[in-house]
């Protein structure tokens, strides 16, 4: 009876002898300590070369800086009051949602809506609808305002002349103490 315990005591199974020769023989450590290495090089060589400026194009980049200098015009800050924030946020919802009675409220009696022909006051509801200028409206509000003459504007590039901009721009401006939307026109 003793030697059958010895024996089921010494007979391991042949998966677990296979591992103990292995770890045994260092064959298995050492496989696995050359590939921590190597998977360690190829991380710190990844990382090395995705900071590295070689795989950016110089096109993209003078695309962006001639961007950016057009950006970078010399205009004032924009408003940061709290009620001027306010009465834009009041017009995008406005606009988002088409309340022509809001923003009836929210417009001066002259408000301008076309420079050619010129084109204020009433029907302009009406001309936005026609016209499909809601989304264009939309568009700029979401602009940065900026200070024109008497006007607060968006987009900035209307109040920088030397851009010479052509396209749709808002202008809003404080009527009797209160902030007035005064145009939205193109050209």
């Amino acid at each position: 009876m003793e030697d059958r315990k010895s024996r089921d005591d010494n007979d391991d199974p042949p998966f677990s002898t296979s591992i103990l020769a292995l770890l045994r023989s260092g064959k298995r450590d050492k496989t696995w300590a050359d590939m921590k290495k190597i998977v360690f090089l190829f991380l710190v060589c990844a990382l090395a070369l995705s900071g590295c400026g070689m795989f950016q194009s110089k096109k993209s980049k003078d695309k962006k800086s001639a961007v950016d200098k057009r950006a970078d015009a010399k205009l004032r800050d924009e408003n940061a009051d709290v009620d001027f924030q306010a009465f834009v946020g009041r017009l995008k919802k406005a606009v988002a949602a088409h309340d022509v009675n809001t923003l009836a409220s929210m417009m001066t009696e002259n408000f301008g809506y076309s420079l050619n022909p010129e084109k204020s006051g009433e029907g302009v509801f009406q001309f936005w609808d026609e016209n499909g200028l809601w989304t264009e409206l939309d568009a700029i509000l979401t602009e940065r305002f900026v200070k024109k003459d008497d006007f607060w504007v968006a987009p900035p590039q209307f109040a920088d002349p030397s851009l010479n901009y052509t396209g749709y721009r808002v202008g809003i401006a404080r009527v009797k103490g209160s902030w007035k939307f005064v145009y939205f026109v193109n050209g």
